[in-house]
Protein backbone atom coordinates (compact mmCIF):
# COMPACT_ATOMS: atom_id res chain seq x y z
CA UNK A 1 0.00 0.00 0.00
CA UNK A 2 2.70 2.74 0.91
CA UNK A 3 4.26 1.96 -2.52
CA UNK A 4 1.36 2.95 -4.56
CA UNK A 5 0.92 6.03 -2.09
CA UNK A 6 4.23 6.76 -3.38
CA UNK A 7 3.58 6.16 -6.99
CA UNK A 8 0.85 8.31 -6.72
CA UNK A 9 2.52 10.94 -4.81
CA UNK A 10 5.12 10.89 -7.48
CA UNK A 11 2.62 11.24 -10.22
CA UNK A 12 1.06 14.60 -8.48
CA UNK A 13 4.83 16.01 -8.27
CA UNK A 14 6.63 15.19 -10.77
CA UNK A 15 4.84 14.22 -13.95
CA UNK A 16 4.40 16.97 -16.26
CA UNK A 17 1.21 14.94 -18.09
CA UNK A 18 -2.27 16.89 -16.58
CA UNK A 19 -4.30 13.53 -17.34
CA UNK A 20 -1.53 11.44 -15.00
CA UNK A 21 -1.45 14.27 -12.64
CA UNK A 22 -5.18 14.31 -12.23
CA UNK A 23 -5.95 10.82 -11.79
CA UNK A 24 -3.07 11.34 -8.61
CA UNK A 25 -5.08 13.93 -7.38
CA UNK A 26 -8.51 12.09 -7.21
CA UNK A 27 -6.82 9.20 -5.71
CA UNK A 28 -5.15 10.89 -3.11
CA UNK A 29 -8.16 12.44 -2.08
CA UNK A 30 -10.26 9.16 -1.65
CA UNK A 31 -6.65 8.69 0.55
CA UNK A 32 -7.58 11.30 2.85
CA UNK A 33 -11.05 10.28 3.32
CA UNK A 34 -10.36 7.03 4.11
CA UNK A 35 -11.30 5.87 7.94
CA UNK A 36 -7.56 4.48 8.11
CA UNK A 37 -5.78 7.31 6.51
CA UNK A 38 -4.54 8.18 10.12
CA UNK A 39 -2.54 4.93 10.46
CA UNK A 40 -1.45 4.82 6.75
CA UNK A 41 -0.26 8.17 7.21
CA UNK A 42 2.27 6.97 9.88
CA UNK A 43 3.16 3.75 7.55
CA UNK A 44 4.25 6.46 5.23
CA UNK A 45 6.39 8.74 7.47
CA UNK A 46 8.14 5.26 8.71
CA UNK A 47 8.84 3.35 5.64
CA UNK A 48 8.29 6.23 2.73
CA UNK A 49 11.46 5.84 0.42
CA UNK A 50 10.69 9.55 -1.09
CA UNK A 51 10.17 12.85 0.50
CA UNK A 52 7.07 13.41 -1.36
CA UNK A 53 5.33 10.53 0.37
CA UNK A 54 6.52 12.12 3.52
CA UNK A 55 5.11 15.24 2.35
CA UNK A 56 1.51 14.10 1.86
CA UNK A 57 1.18 12.21 5.05
CA UNK A 58 2.40 15.43 7.09
CA UNK A 59 -0.40 17.60 5.21
CA UNK A 60 -2.92 14.78 5.69
CA UNK A 61 -2.28 14.37 9.41
CA UNK A 62 -3.07 18.18 9.44
CA UNK A 63 -6.47 18.01 7.36
CA UNK A 64 -7.25 15.36 10.33
CA UNK A 65 -6.44 17.26 13.35
CA UNK A 66 -8.19 20.33 11.59
CA UNK A 67 -11.19 18.95 10.88
CA UNK A 68 -14.30 20.58 12.69
CA UNK A 69 -16.71 17.79 12.14
CA UNK A 70 -15.90 14.19 13.88
CA UNK A 71 -12.15 15.64 15.56
CA UNK A 72 -9.92 13.24 16.87
CA UNK A 73 -10.08 12.48 20.16
CA UNK A 74 -7.57 13.79 22.17
CA UNK A 75 -5.48 11.18 23.28
CA UNK A 76 -4.46 10.67 19.29
CA UNK A 77 -4.05 14.31 18.84
CA UNK A 78 -1.89 14.19 21.76
CA UNK A 79 -0.21 11.04 20.14
CA UNK A 80 0.33 12.76 16.74
CA UNK A 81 1.69 15.59 19.04
CA UNK A 82 4.36 13.40 20.49
CA UNK A 83 5.10 11.16 17.63
CA UNK A 84 5.60 14.62 15.00
CA UNK A 85 8.04 16.02 17.76
CA UNK A 86 10.16 12.31 17.67
CA UNK A 87 10.15 12.47 14.18
CA UNK A 88 11.58 15.62 13.73
CA UNK A 89 14.45 14.95 16.78
CA UNK A 90 15.88 11.73 15.02
CA UNK A 91 15.38 13.17 11.37
CA UNK A 92 16.83 16.57 11.38
CA UNK A 93 17.83 15.95 8.19
CA UNK A 94 15.10 15.81 6.50
CA UNK A 95 13.85 17.79 2.90
CA UNK A 96 12.91 21.36 4.02
CA UNK A 97 9.54 21.23 2.98
CA UNK A 98 8.83 18.18 4.66
CA UNK A 99 10.48 19.72 8.31
CA UNK A 100 8.39 22.29 7.60
CA UNK A 101 5.05 20.30 7.03
CA UNK A 102 5.77 17.96 9.97
CA UNK A 103 6.51 21.29 11.91
CA UNK A 104 2.80 23.05 10.61
CA UNK A 105 1.42 20.28 11.51
CA UNK A 106 2.66 20.56 15.22
CA UNK A 107 1.55 24.19 15.00
CA UNK A 108 -1.90 23.20 14.45
CA UNK A 109 -2.20 20.39 16.85
CA UNK A 110 -1.34 22.89 19.28
CA UNK A 111 -3.25 26.14 18.24
CA UNK A 112 -6.79 23.50 18.01
CA UNK A 113 -6.15 22.20 21.30
CA UNK A 114 -4.69 25.33 23.26
CA UNK A 115 -7.44 24.74 25.97
CA UNK A 116 -7.95 21.03 26.14
CA UNK A 117 -7.20 19.22 29.54
CA UNK A 118 -5.91 15.91 30.43
CA UNK A 119 -5.59 15.54 34.40
CA UNK A 120 -6.03 19.00 35.08
CA UNK A 121 -3.22 19.59 33.13
CA UNK A 122 -3.27 22.22 29.86
CA UNK A 123 -1.36 19.64 27.85
CA UNK A 124 -0.91 21.45 24.46
CA UNK A 125 0.94 24.13 26.19
CA UNK A 126 4.18 22.92 26.89
CA UNK A 127 5.96 24.31 23.91
CA UNK A 128 8.86 25.52 25.35
CA UNK A 129 9.77 22.61 27.09
CA UNK A 130 8.62 20.35 23.90
CA UNK A 131 11.22 22.60 21.79
CA UNK A 132 14.02 22.38 25.03
CA UNK A 133 15.30 19.26 23.45
CA UNK A 134 16.07 20.51 20.21
CA UNK A 135 17.56 23.55 21.48
CA UNK A 136 20.80 21.42 23.12
CA UNK A 137 21.39 19.51 20.23
CA UNK A 138 22.85 20.19 17.07
CA UNK A 139 22.78 23.36 14.80
CA UNK A 140 20.32 21.70 12.66
CA UNK A 141 17.97 20.42 15.65
CA UNK A 142 18.46 24.18 17.24
CA UNK A 143 16.92 25.28 13.71
CA UNK A 144 14.09 22.76 14.28
CA UNK A 145 13.33 24.06 17.62
CA UNK A 146 13.50 27.74 16.87
CA UNK A 147 11.28 27.12 13.82
CA UNK A 148 8.78 25.54 15.38
CA UNK A 149 8.37 28.28 18.33
CA UNK A 150 8.66 30.12 15.02
CA UNK A 151 5.62 28.65 13.03
CA UNK A 152 3.73 28.71 15.81
CA UNK A 153 3.87 32.68 17.32
CA UNK A 154 2.82 33.07 13.47
CA UNK A 155 0.15 30.69 13.94
CA UNK A 156 -1.74 31.75 16.85
CA UNK A 157 -1.53 35.12 15.73
CA UNK A 158 -3.28 34.07 12.37
CA UNK A 159 -6.94 34.35 12.45
CA UNK A 160 -8.49 30.56 10.51
CA UNK A 161 -11.69 31.25 8.42
CA UNK A 162 -12.87 27.32 9.52
CA UNK A 163 -13.15 28.07 13.15
CA UNK A 164 -15.30 30.85 14.88
CA UNK A 165 -13.24 34.45 15.50
CA UNK A 166 -13.99 34.85 19.02
CA UNK A 167 -12.15 30.98 19.98
CA UNK A 168 -9.08 32.66 18.07
CA UNK A 169 -8.67 35.42 20.00
CA UNK A 170 -9.29 33.47 23.18
CA UNK A 171 -6.45 31.41 22.25
CA UNK A 172 -4.47 34.46 20.93
CA UNK A 173 -5.02 36.12 24.28
CA UNK A 174 -4.14 33.35 25.90
CA UNK A 175 -1.05 32.71 24.40
CA UNK A 176 0.37 35.95 24.42
CA UNK A 177 -0.23 35.76 28.16
CA UNK A 178 0.88 32.71 29.28
CA UNK A 179 3.94 32.26 26.62
CA UNK A 180 5.10 34.79 24.06
CA UNK A 181 6.79 36.85 26.67
CA UNK A 182 9.13 33.75 27.69
CA UNK A 183 9.72 32.78 23.79
CA UNK A 184 10.36 36.36 23.28
CA UNK A 185 13.06 36.64 25.98
CA UNK A 186 14.16 33.12 24.66
CA UNK A 187 14.96 34.14 21.35
CA UNK A 188 16.84 37.38 22.31
CA UNK A 189 18.93 35.11 24.88
CA UNK A 190 19.61 32.63 22.39
CA UNK A 191 21.10 35.43 19.38
CA UNK A 192 23.15 36.43 22.42
CA UNK A 193 24.50 33.54 22.59
CA UNK A 194 25.03 33.16 19.02
CA UNK A 195 26.39 36.95 18.30
CA UNK A 196 29.19 36.13 21.52
CA UNK A 197 29.98 32.80 19.65
CA UNK A 198 31.43 34.02 16.70
CA UNK A 199 29.40 32.53 14.13
CA UNK A 200 30.44 31.35 10.80
CA UNK A 201 27.82 32.84 8.45
CA UNK A 202 29.39 31.41 5.47
CA UNK A 203 28.35 28.40 7.28
CA UNK A 204 24.63 27.33 5.94
CA UNK A 205 23.21 25.88 9.00
CA UNK A 206 24.97 28.49 11.09
CA UNK A 207 23.48 31.16 8.83
CA UNK A 208 19.82 29.60 8.73
CA UNK A 209 20.13 29.19 12.70
CA UNK A 210 20.62 33.19 12.93
CA UNK A 211 18.05 33.62 10.27
CA UNK A 212 14.84 31.62 12.13
CA UNK A 213 16.15 33.42 15.39
CA UNK A 214 15.55 36.85 13.66
CA UNK A 215 12.48 35.48 12.28
CA UNK A 216 11.33 34.42 15.63
CA UNK A 217 12.17 37.83 17.39
CA UNK A 218 10.36 39.32 14.62
CA UNK A 219 7.01 37.22 14.59
CA UNK A 220 7.21 37.95 18.54
CA UNK A 221 7.14 41.98 18.14
CA UNK A 222 4.50 41.97 15.34
CA UNK A 223 2.19 39.60 17.37
CA UNK A 224 -1.74 41.37 17.40
CA UNK A 225 -1.51 41.80 20.94
CA UNK A 226 -4.75 43.48 21.28
CA UNK A 227 -6.67 42.14 18.35
CA UNK A 228 -6.66 44.67 16.38
CA UNK A 229 -4.48 44.12 13.39
CA UNK A 230 -4.40 46.09 10.50
CA UNK A 231 -3.12 45.31 7.02
CA UNK A 232 0.34 46.93 7.15
CA UNK A 233 0.78 47.98 3.58
CA UNK A 234 -1.95 50.44 4.45
CA UNK A 235 -0.48 52.62 7.53
CA UNK A 236 3.17 51.58 7.98
CA UNK A 237 2.77 54.44 11.13
CA UNK A 238 0.96 51.95 13.61
CA UNK A 239 1.96 51.37 17.36
CA UNK A 240 2.96 48.12 18.89
CA UNK A 241 0.72 47.56 21.74
CA UNK A 242 3.47 45.80 23.66
CA UNK A 243 2.20 44.22 27.01
CA UNK A 244 3.39 46.65 30.74
CA UNK A 245 4.65 42.71 31.54
CA UNK A 246 7.60 42.89 29.04
CA UNK A 247 8.16 46.68 30.13
CA UNK A 248 11.22 44.82 31.82
CA UNK A 249 12.40 43.69 28.27
CA UNK A 250 12.30 47.88 26.94
CA UNK A 251 14.04 49.38 30.13
CA UNK A 252 16.91 47.52 29.80
CA UNK A 253 18.67 49.26 26.79
CA UNK A 254 20.65 45.72 25.79
CA UNK A 255 17.20 44.85 23.98
CA UNK A 256 18.20 47.55 21.67
CA UNK A 257 21.59 47.60 21.69
CA UNK A 258 21.58 43.71 20.54
CA UNK A 259 19.70 44.31 17.40
CA UNK A 260 21.70 47.46 16.76
CA UNK A 261 24.87 45.53 17.17
CA UNK A 262 23.85 42.47 14.63
CA UNK A 263 22.96 45.27 12.08
CA UNK A 264 26.68 45.68 11.94
CA UNK A 265 28.11 42.28 12.57
CA UNK A 266 25.89 39.92 10.22
CA UNK A 267 25.49 40.00 6.31
CA UNK A 268 23.27 42.20 4.13
CA UNK A 269 21.05 38.88 3.24
CA UNK A 270 20.27 39.23 7.21
CA UNK A 271 20.07 42.38 8.59
CA UNK A 272 16.67 43.48 6.58
CA UNK A 273 15.30 41.42 9.60
CA UNK A 274 17.27 43.18 12.08
CA UNK A 275 15.70 46.35 10.84
CA UNK A 276 12.49 44.93 11.24
CA UNK A 277 12.45 44.35 14.44
CA UNK A 278 14.08 47.80 15.37
CA UNK A 279 11.18 49.02 13.05
CA UNK A 280 8.75 46.91 15.49
CA UNK A 281 11.01 47.99 18.79
CA UNK A 282 10.59 51.53 18.19
CA UNK A 283 6.77 51.19 17.44
CA UNK A 284 6.25 49.82 21.27
CA UNK A 285 3.30 52.25 22.57
CA UNK A 286 4.51 55.55 24.27
CA UNK A 287 2.48 54.20 27.56
CA UNK A 288 4.97 51.95 28.31
CA UNK A 289 7.28 54.35 29.41
CA UNK A 290 7.07 57.36 31.90
CA UNK A 291 8.59 60.65 30.57
CA UNK A 292 12.40 60.12 32.02
CA UNK A 293 12.10 56.36 31.10
CA UNK A 294 11.04 57.18 27.06
CA UNK A 295 13.79 60.01 26.63
CA UNK A 296 16.14 57.47 27.75
CA UNK A 297 14.56 54.80 25.43
CA UNK A 298 14.65 57.45 22.44
CA UNK A 299 18.17 58.51 23.26
CA UNK A 300 19.72 54.84 22.46
CA UNK A 301 17.10 54.52 19.90
CA UNK A 302 19.08 57.66 17.82
CA UNK A 303 21.85 57.09 18.65
CA UNK A 304 21.68 53.18 16.88
CA UNK A 305 20.33 55.58 14.31
CA UNK A 306 23.35 57.47 14.12
CA UNK A 307 25.48 54.47 14.14
CA UNK A 308 23.69 53.71 11.24
CA UNK A 309 24.00 56.33 9.30
CA UNK A 310 27.66 57.04 9.92
CA UNK A 311 28.10 53.22 8.72
CA UNK A 312 26.07 53.32 5.89
CA UNK A 313 27.77 50.19 4.20
CA UNK A 314 24.77 48.05 3.97
CA UNK A 315 22.27 50.62 2.70
CA UNK A 316 22.79 50.20 -1.09
CA UNK A 317 21.21 47.04 -0.21
CA UNK A 318 17.51 47.72 -1.48
CA UNK A 319 15.64 45.73 1.44
CA UNK A 320 17.89 47.19 4.12
CA UNK A 321 17.48 50.81 2.34
CA UNK A 322 13.86 50.20 2.85
CA UNK A 323 13.30 48.92 6.21
CA UNK A 324 16.05 51.84 7.18
CA UNK A 325 13.72 54.21 5.93
CA UNK A 326 10.85 52.47 7.74
CA UNK A 327 12.81 52.95 10.72
CA UNK A 328 13.44 56.90 10.70
CA UNK A 329 9.70 57.42 9.36
CA UNK A 330 8.60 55.74 12.83
CA UNK A 331 11.23 57.78 14.95
CA UNK A 332 8.88 61.04 14.33
CA UNK A 333 5.23 58.67 14.00
CA UNK A 334 5.92 57.53 17.73
CA UNK A 335 7.53 60.55 19.03
CA UNK A 336 7.24 64.22 19.27
CA UNK A 337 10.26 66.80 17.95
CA UNK A 338 9.77 68.32 20.98
CA UNK A 339 11.60 65.03 22.41
CA UNK A 340 13.38 64.41 19.61
CA UNK A 341 15.26 67.98 19.70
CA UNK A 342 16.16 67.30 23.67
CA UNK A 343 18.38 63.89 22.61
CA UNK A 344 22.00 64.74 23.41
CA UNK A 345 23.06 64.41 19.91
CA UNK A 346 19.97 65.38 17.63
CA UNK A 347 21.97 68.02 15.80
CA UNK A 348 24.67 65.86 14.43
CA UNK A 349 21.25 62.89 13.65
CA UNK A 350 19.08 65.58 11.96
CA UNK A 351 21.88 66.76 10.05
CA UNK A 352 22.76 62.74 8.79
CA UNK A 353 19.24 62.22 8.09
CA UNK A 354 18.88 65.06 6.22
CA UNK A 355 22.15 64.14 4.14
CA UNK A 356 21.08 60.98 3.86
CA UNK A 357 17.11 62.08 2.20
CA UNK A 358 18.99 64.21 -0.19
CA UNK A 359 21.14 61.31 -1.57
CA UNK A 360 17.87 59.12 -1.22
CA UNK A 361 16.31 61.83 -2.93
CA UNK A 362 19.19 62.35 -5.97
CA UNK A 363 18.99 58.35 -6.77
CA UNK A 364 15.80 58.58 -7.87
CA UNK A 365 15.17 55.50 -9.73
CA UNK A 366 16.47 53.54 -6.37
CA UNK A 367 14.31 51.69 -4.44
CA UNK A 368 11.08 54.57 -5.38
CA UNK A 369 8.51 52.90 -2.53
CA UNK A 370 10.84 53.98 0.28
CA UNK A 371 10.40 57.76 -0.50
CA UNK A 372 7.15 57.81 0.92
CA UNK A 373 8.83 56.88 4.31
CA UNK A 374 11.38 59.36 4.12
CA UNK A 375 9.00 62.25 2.97
CA UNK A 376 6.53 61.17 5.58
CA UNK A 377 9.03 61.86 8.07
CA UNK A 378 9.73 65.44 7.14
CA UNK A 379 6.41 65.86 6.81
CA UNK A 380 5.57 65.17 10.31
CA UNK A 381 8.97 66.80 11.42
CA UNK A 382 7.89 69.91 9.78
CA UNK A 383 4.14 70.29 10.48
CA UNK A 384 5.30 69.58 14.48
CA UNK A 385 7.37 73.47 14.29
CA UNK A 386 4.61 75.19 15.47
CA UNK A 387 3.61 73.32 18.44
CA UNK A 388 7.29 72.97 20.02
CA UNK A 389 7.97 74.50 23.07
CA UNK A 390 11.32 72.96 23.88
CA UNK A 391 14.61 75.84 23.64
CA UNK A 392 16.83 73.81 21.90
CA UNK A 393 17.07 74.53 18.27
CA UNK A 394 15.10 71.64 15.92
CA UNK A 395 16.95 72.72 13.11
CA UNK A 396 14.58 72.35 10.44
CA UNK A 397 14.76 75.51 9.01
CA UNK A 398 18.50 75.00 7.67
CA UNK A 399 17.48 71.28 6.13
CA UNK A 400 14.07 70.95 5.10
CA UNK A 401 14.71 73.57 2.13
CA UNK A 402 17.10 71.46 1.45
CA UNK A 403 14.86 68.25 1.37
CA UNK A 404 12.72 70.45 -0.44
CA UNK A 405 15.06 71.48 -3.57
CA UNK A 406 16.71 67.96 -3.19
CA UNK A 407 12.80 66.57 -4.10
CA UNK A 408 12.63 69.41 -7.07
CA UNK A 409 15.85 69.07 -8.83
CA UNK A 410 15.93 65.72 -8.87
CA UNK A 411 12.58 64.78 -10.66
CA UNK A 412 13.40 68.27 -13.13
CA UNK A 413 16.57 66.19 -14.25
CA UNK A 414 14.94 62.54 -13.97
CA UNK A 415 13.65 64.22 -17.35
CA UNK A 416 15.98 63.82 -20.03
CA UNK A 417 17.03 60.17 -18.42
CA UNK A 418 13.51 58.77 -18.81
CA UNK A 419 12.97 60.25 -22.38
CA UNK A 420 16.51 59.16 -23.77
CA UNK A 421 16.08 55.70 -22.24
CA UNK A 422 12.47 55.05 -22.50
CA UNK A 423 11.91 54.77 -18.95
CA UNK A 424 8.13 55.03 -17.04
CA UNK A 425 7.20 58.26 -16.34
CA UNK A 426 6.77 57.97 -12.51
CA UNK A 427 4.98 61.55 -13.00
CA UNK A 428 2.41 59.59 -14.76
CA UNK A 429 1.44 57.72 -11.51
CA UNK A 430 -1.34 60.50 -10.41
CA UNK A 431 -2.25 59.43 -7.11
CA UNK A 432 1.60 58.73 -6.30
CA UNK A 433 2.28 62.26 -7.36
CA UNK A 434 -0.12 63.64 -5.70
CA UNK A 435 0.61 61.86 -2.16
CA UNK A 436 4.10 63.21 -2.51
CA UNK A 437 3.39 66.74 -3.16
CA UNK A 438 1.25 66.72 -0.39
CA UNK A 439 3.70 65.81 1.72
CA UNK A 440 6.06 68.24 0.11
CA UNK A 441 3.80 71.28 0.12
CA UNK A 442 3.83 70.65 4.12
CA UNK A 443 7.64 70.26 3.90
CA UNK A 444 7.96 73.51 1.27
CA UNK A 445 5.98 75.87 3.67
CA UNK A 446 8.41 75.44 6.80
CA UNK A 447 10.53 77.91 4.82
CA UNK A 448 7.80 78.98 2.36
CA UNK A 449 9.61 82.07 1.21
CA UNK A 450 12.78 79.90 0.25
CA UNK A 451 10.07 77.32 -1.48
CA UNK A 452 8.56 79.61 -3.38
CA UNK A 453 12.38 81.14 -4.68
CA UNK A 454 13.64 77.95 -5.54
CA UNK A 455 10.51 77.32 -7.48
CA UNK A 456 10.46 80.59 -9.10
CA UNK A 457 14.06 80.38 -10.38
CA UNK A 458 13.86 77.20 -11.64
CA UNK A 459 10.56 77.86 -13.73
CA UNK A 460 12.01 80.64 -14.81
CA UNK A 461 15.04 78.79 -15.99
CA UNK A 462 12.99 76.29 -17.68
CA UNK A 463 11.04 78.74 -19.49
CA UNK A 464 13.62 80.54 -20.56
CA UNK A 465 15.23 77.40 -22.49
CA UNK A 466 12.10 76.31 -23.87
CA UNK A 467 11.76 79.51 -25.56
CA UNK A 468 15.30 79.89 -26.71
CA UNK A 469 14.45 75.99 -28.29
CA UNK A 470 12.00 77.02 -30.34
CA UNK A 471 13.77 80.13 -31.50
CA UNK A 472 16.70 78.03 -32.55
CA UNK A 473 16.72 77.07 -36.35
CA UNK A 474 19.45 74.99 -34.51
CA UNK A 475 16.46 72.60 -32.27
CA UNK A 476 16.43 69.31 -32.41
CA UNK A 477 12.80 67.81 -31.51
CA UNK A 478 13.98 65.27 -28.82
CA UNK A 479 16.02 69.09 -27.35
CA UNK A 480 12.61 70.49 -27.15
CA UNK A 481 10.71 67.34 -25.98
CA UNK A 482 12.94 67.00 -23.16
CA UNK A 483 12.30 70.88 -22.11
CA UNK A 484 8.18 70.55 -22.70
CA UNK A 485 8.68 67.51 -20.54
CA UNK A 486 10.72 69.85 -17.95
CA UNK A 487 8.27 72.38 -17.59
CA UNK A 488 5.03 69.98 -17.40
CA UNK A 489 7.27 68.91 -14.32
CA UNK A 490 7.97 72.62 -13.08
CA UNK A 491 4.23 72.87 -13.57
CA UNK A 492 3.30 70.10 -11.25
CA UNK A 493 5.86 71.08 -8.48
CA UNK A 494 5.14 74.65 -8.23
CA UNK A 495 1.97 76.14 -6.37
CA UNK A 496 -0.05 79.02 -6.80
CA UNK A 497 1.82 80.03 -10.18
CA UNK A 498 -1.16 81.21 -11.21
CA UNK A 499 -2.10 83.78 -9.16
CA UNK A 500 1.55 84.34 -8.43
CA UNK A 501 2.27 85.01 -12.50
CA UNK A 502 -0.43 85.25 -14.87
CA UNK A 503 2.68 85.50 -18.03
CA UNK A 504 4.27 81.88 -16.50
CA UNK A 505 1.10 80.37 -16.38
CA UNK A 506 0.00 81.17 -19.78
CA UNK A 507 3.03 80.06 -20.95
CA UNK A 508 2.11 76.77 -19.42
CA UNK A 509 -0.81 76.56 -20.99
CA UNK A 510 0.62 77.12 -24.30
CA UNK A 511 3.35 74.06 -23.71
CA UNK A 512 0.20 71.82 -22.28
CA UNK A 513 -1.43 72.60 -25.92
CA UNK A 514 1.45 71.62 -27.95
Amino acid sequence: MSRFLEILCKQLYETTDTAVRHQAEKALVEFTNSPDCLSKCQLLLERGSSSYSQLLAATCLSKLVSRTSNPLPLEQRIDIRNYVLNYLATRPKLAAFVTQALIQLYARITKLGWFDCQKDDYVFRNVIADVTRFLQDSVEHCIIGVTILSQLTNEINQADTTHPLTKHRKIASSFRDSSLFDIFTLSCNLLKQASGKNLNLNDESQHGLLMQLLKLSYNCLNYDFIGTSTDESSDDLCTVQIPTSWRSAFLDSSTLQLFFNLYHSIPPSLSPLVLSCLVQIASVRRSLFNNAERAKFLSHLVDGVKRILANPQCLPDPNNYHEFCRLLARLKSNYQLGELVKVENYPEVIRLIANFTVTSLQHWEFAPNSVHYLLSLWQRLAASVPYVKATEPHLLETYTPEVTKAYITSRLESVHVILRDGLEDPLDDAGLVQQQLDQLSTIGRCEYEKTCALLVQLFDQAAQTYQELLQSTNSSAADITVQEASLNSSERSTLETRCRNPQRYELLQTVNAV
